[in-house]
């Protein structure tokens, strides 16, 4: 499942790249997608990171309303950008995703949280992603 945890490293990376930038994530994605293809020293882009991140792409006003909803204390805007963005992967892979069990999800999330933000953020990602699992029954309706 290597392969797996490093297409969700950087689907998380796109999207996190897209927030600093206020770029679409579809135009991060395919810059990645050009870059790699045009320069040895750039991995390639796995199919499930187009994955991950198209999806994020197409539920991503839902995924933010969901995150906004839940996230008690805090509002998206000022979240860190960086626990913001694995909420917004997470509750996408957790909610859309059903062939990747509910426990990966949260565990990868909470080792993204752990390598590339606060100590109090894995905590904050895994009672949030912790929430939408027991509430994903209901959370599962398309945007209107």
């Amino acid at each position: 499942m290597a392969a797996r945890n490093t297409a969700r490293k950087r689907a998380f990376q796109i999207l996190f790249e897209g927030d600093q930038r206020g770029a679409d994530v579809l135009t991060v994605l395919a810059d990645w997608i050009r870059l790699s293809r045009t320069d040895d020293r750039q991995p390639p882009v796995s199919e499930y990171t187009m994955q991950l991140v198209e999806g994020y792409a197409e539920h991503a006003r839902r995924i933010d309303e969901l995150i906004a909803q839940y996230a008690v204390g805090w509002t998206l805007d000022r979240m860190p950008v960086v626990d913001r963005n694995v909420l917004r992967l997470g509750a996408y892979e957790l909610i859309w995703v059903d062939e990747t069990p509910d426990a990966v999800v949260l565990d990868e999330m909470v080792q993204l949280a752990k390598e590339f933000s606060t100590d109090d953020s894995p905590a904050f990602v895994n009672g949030l992603l912790g929430r939408l699992k027991e509430l994903k029954p209901t959370l599962r309706r398309d945007e209107a």
